[in-house]
C-alpha cells in the first residue's frame, strides 16, 4: 500500500501546472510585485511564494502561478488581467514537470 501511495504522490507532483510570467527589460521589482498581487484574485490561481532568500533578480525572473486546479475560464481571466499591465512580456502555461 505504501508503494501505491507514493505512485500517486508522484502522479500528482507531475501534474501540477503553473502559468510563468516574463517582464520586459528594466521592470522594477516593485512593479512585478505590484502585478502579482493584482491578478492574485484570479479564482484557482495561487501566486507562488517568494523565499526571503531570493534577490531582486530572482522575483523578476521567477514570477509564477500555480494553476493547477484553473478552469479554462481562470486562465482566460488571469492572461486579461496580466496583459493590462504594458511590463508584462509574456506568459508561459505549462507543467511545472517540464522544468527539470
Amino acid at each position: 500500500m505504501l508503494v501505491l501511495a507514493g505512485c500517486g504522490q508522484m502522479g500528482a507532483a507531475l501534474s501540477q501546472q503553473a502559468a510563468v510570467v516574463t517582464f520586459k527589460a528594466n521592470t522594477t521589482v516593485a512593479t512585478v510585485l505590484r502585478v502579482r498581487q493584482a491578478c492574485s484574485h484570479v479564482p484557482n490561481v495561487m501566486a507562488a511564494p517568494i523565499k526571503r532568500t531570493e534577490t531582486a533578480l530572482d522575483v523578476i525572473d521567477a514570477l509564477r502561478y500555480n494553476t493547477t486546479n484553473a478552469s479554462d475560464a481562470n486562465l482566460a481571466e488571469l492572461q486579461q488581467c496580466l496583459q493590462k499591465y504594458p511590463s508584462v512580456q509574456g506568459i508561459d502555461f505549462s507543467d511545472v514537470s517540464d522544468d527539470s
